[in-house]
């Protein structure tokens, strides 16, 4: 199964704008917010592994 590292780039209403932070030239990926942790902000860095999404220590 794939894993895959995002960066929140936009948060519009009930979606979010999120990028690949190793292809960003990729464009952005839409996702619900219901799916994402209800703790993001933009700029907050996401790890996407096992078709869920967990917000990544920022130490």
């Amino acid at each position: 199964m794939n894993t895959f590292q995002y960066r929140v780039a936009e948060i519009d209403g009930d979606y979010a704008n999120l990028e690949r932070t190793d292809a960003p030239e990729e464009g952005y990926k839409l996702v619900a917010r219901a799916l994402l942790p209800p703790e993001i902000k933009e700029g907050t860095l996401l790890l996407y592994e096992m078709l869920q999404y967990r917000i990544l220590d920022e130490r």
